[in-house]
């Protein structure tokens, strides 16, 4: 494996966060997660295993759920990119944030951003879930805080509360 100037030098990357056009300095190969909470002061998405396996850095690029700590920056290069700070609109909270503290889904927090991430990929996806589809849907972010029954719960009432598109 050659190691070439261009992977050592910072690069300017362009892509849309929440809504806003931004533009970082950064090498290729840093991850999307540590622009996120260092460049660009978005600390929700939170760094749990740093292998992928939590889902405590889980963002939505390009509508798709990702672990943001194993994208690579310049693959955001052009994306689009909503971290749980881009959900609530203004002071009014996205459903799926009251949800969430109404039954009791947000404990800690180390999960919390990435759980509800993983949620809303899942409501856009399936807008009247089973509670298996919603289990399914979260399956791949760790709790070990609420036993997952209070979160399984806030996703079932955010999507009964959602009027459909």
């Amino acid at each position: 494996m050659t190691d070439s100037f261009a992977s050592r030098a910072q690069t300017e990357i362009s892509f849309m966060v929440n809504g806003e056009r931004k533009t970082v300095h950064a090498y290729p190969m840093e991850r999307l997660l540590d622009v996120l909470r260092q460049q660009l002061q978005l600390t929700g998405a939170k760094e749990g295993c740093g292998e992928g396996e939590c889902g405590s850095c889980a963002v939505l690029m390009d509508g798709i759920l990702v672990n943001s700590c194993l994208v690579p920056i310049r693959q955001a290069e052009g994306s689009n990119v909503i971290t749980i700070e881009g959900l609530a609109a203004g002071e009014a909270l996205h459903v799926l944030q009251d949800t969430f503290l109404e039954c009791g889904g947000a404990q800690c927090g180390i999960c919390t951003p990435g759980m509800i991430l993983a949620a809303c990929h899942l409501l856009n996806e399936k807008p009247e879930p089973t509670m298996a589809e919603i289990r399914e849907g979260l399956s791949g972010n760790l709790c070990r805080c609420t036993g997952f029954s209070q979160i399984v719960e806030a996703v079932a009432e955010a999507a009964r509360r959602r009027t459909p598109v």
